[in-house]
């Protein structure tokens, strides 16, 4: 059995729903927490799957850019609207609602790049060992919801 890490973060992120039929197609926020679990099959020479920091660095101008953001599906009606009066505090979503579901994808999507980037540059980047590979990331949105992204 592998051994596991997780990696919490908490952000403030507003989206649009322009797909949803109820309440969730107006703008709204959630405090999120977002979640990234890393596996490997042994612990490096620090007896450690990676540092923790590794995962901080890679992840935090992506997880900065939506913190305190709208996300928006650029298909939205009102997407250049929202764009041009809040510039790049709207973060658009290529034709496609940016669901919490979306929102993972794209967290793990991100993860994935960077960590190739350490693992390829490690002077520049926190190193990170052969063999770590990303299991899940899963983003809360309420107390009582979240959605799961893995390969």
């Amino acid at each position: 059995m592998p051994f596991r890490i997780c990696k919490s973060f908490e952000i403030e992120s507003g989206h649009m729903l322009s797909k949803h039929p109820g309440k969730c197609r107006f703008p709204h926020g959630h405090s999120r927490k977002v979640e990234v679990v890393l596996a490997a099959d042994a612990l490096d020479a620090n007896d450690m799957v990676c540092d923790f920091s590794a995962i901080k660095h890679a992840l935090a101008t992506f997880l900065d850019a939506l913190d305190h953001a709208l996300c928006i599906n650029t298909d939205d009606p009102q997407f250049a609207f929202y764009r041009k009066t809040y510039g790049d505090r709207v973060i658009p979503f290529a034709k496609t609602d940016p669901t919490s579901e979306v929102i993972a994808r794209a967290v793990f999507d991100e993860l994935k790049r960077r960590l190739a980037e350490a693992t390829l540059n490690p002077v520049t980047h926190s190193a990170l060992p052969a063999g770590v590979r990303i299991e899940r990331v899963r983003v809360t949105e309420t107390s009582s919801s979240w959605a799961e992204y893995s390969p």
